[in-house]
């Protein structure tokens, strides 16, 4: 990112070796932006970034940074600005403050590759009063958690029932680095909300969480999560699944498919968690999955998704199961796959029942239709069909989501 002339051979070798020595280890040892990063000096985020005004947050924030005199005073910085950038984008999304561009209010992105921004600035940084690696990531946990509003969950009041709800950044962006997701467009445009129900209203608070595998072996959900579960009286994870339609995932199966990440890491194997002893193959949704997908709550069609695939116990080879896993089997994909989306489902609903609370709070994991372009758009950044579906895929998550309150919270 981001000639000496001697008298002498000797001396002149001498002071050579003494010029050029520390100018080779700080470049040996100097950080260096990551895979998922580096993708931000291209032309479409560059773009998105500039469409919606988020273009000054990352260089706002590295003069701030770059100003700062302690570590103490550099993380007061991060945690200020890392929860300015989420309270910005949530209020973009349901309409407050200035629009700042011509893309739509319901662009998850600008969040995504401001965040970028903001996390390659830490991870370069050579501020003068040194900064240890244990410092450097202790600010990059803050940044990424602060700026993902899982920092930001709050529910005032007692009189409201509480429903918490969680998406995902882009992905695939090598694929089509103009991607959006529209689980973490619903993620903002919920935040904060409230929905009515037949048992009386629900605030609803959301959080967004990286495509990453190491991120989520080092425990990201479940510290996320854990602290709310025993206070909300629903939840569900969200994320982008099959083209056309929603589903709700039945089962949730304890197996990485090692598809490559957001930083290009692939991982294959046991989904990692604590206490893998007691490790459970398979874990179920709670959510009020027939109600759901009986409803009519958008113009995509909403199914309960019970297919799973399984090596069956005593045998070798992996098979699909249209209608869940059998006793004693293996598990190679939930409902949702073996992605980042099933995982995150088995990972929250395991610690529902790890905390005791699978017989009385409803949750799960719900797929949204793939986000598609107008046809003929390849190169655009954004179309009128590509923000009509969006919106209509916000529309219809918030919808479920009352469907979900309605027929599983208690009176």
């Amino acid at each position: 990112m981001h000639s000496l002339r001697v008298r002498t051979g000797v001396l002149g070798i001498a002071l050579l070796a003494g010029a050029l020595a520390p100018t080779a280890a700080r470049a040996a040892t100097a950080p260096s932006p990551t895979v998922e990063e580096r993708r931000l000096d291209q032309a479409v985020p560059q773009e998105i970034l500039r469409r919606s005004g988020f273009d000054g947050v990352a260089p706002r924030f590295a003069r701030a940074l770059g100003g700062a005199h302690s570590y103490a005073e550099a993380r007061r910085i991060v945690v200020r600005e890392g929860s300015a950038l989420w309270r910005r984008a949530v209020d973009r999304a349901q309409g407050r403050g200035p629009l700042g561009g011509d893309l739509s209010r319901d662009d998850d992105r600008p969040l995504y590759w401001a965040r970028l921004g903001m996390t390659r600035d830490v991870r370069t940084l050579e501020p003068g009063f040194g900064l240890s690696e244990r410092q450097r990531a202790a600010l990059l946990d803050v940044l990424e958690r602060s700026s993902r509003g899982q920092t930001d969950i709050r529910y005032p009041g007692r009189h409201l029932r509480r429903i918490l709800v969680t998406g995902f950044d882009p992905f695939t962006l090598d694929r089509d680095i103009r991607i959006s997701n529209p689980s973490g467009a619903s993620a903002l445009a919920l935040d904060g909300t409230v929905v009515r129900t037949s048992h009386g209203p629900a605030r609803v608070e959301t959080a967004v969480f990286p495509v990453r595998w190491d991120d989520f072996a080092a425990g990201t959900v479940e510290r996320t999560l854990r602290s709310y579960l025993p206070k909300v009286d629903l939840f569900t994870t969200v994320s982008q699944g099959r083209v056309g339609r929603f589903d709700v995932e039945r089962t949730n199966g304890a197996w990485r498919g090692g598809f490559p990440d957001n930083d290009d890491v692939s991982r294959t194997g046991t989904v990692p968690v604590a206490d893998p002893a007691s490790q459970p193959q398979w874990t179920t949704t709670t959510l009020p999955y027939a109600a759901i997908a009986a409803a009519g709550t958008g113009r995509f069609p909403v199914y309960d998704h019970t297919e799973v695939t399984e090596i069956p116990a005593g045998g070798a080879e992996a098979v699909v199961r249209a209608d869940g896993p059998t006793a004693g089997s293996t598990a190679r994909a939930g409902g949702g796959g073996d992605y980042l989306s099933n995982e995150i489902a088995y990972r929250a609903t395991l610690l529902r029942d790890r905390l005791g609370l699978h017989g009385r709070l409803p949750g799960g994991h719900v797929h949204t239709p793939v986000l598609e372009f107008g046809a003929g758009n390849t190169t655009e950044v954004t179309d009128p069909q590509f923000v009509r579906n969006r919106v209509d895929i916000i529309d219809q998550v918030r919808a479920i989501v009352t469907v979900a309150a309605d027929a599983g919270l208690r009176g």
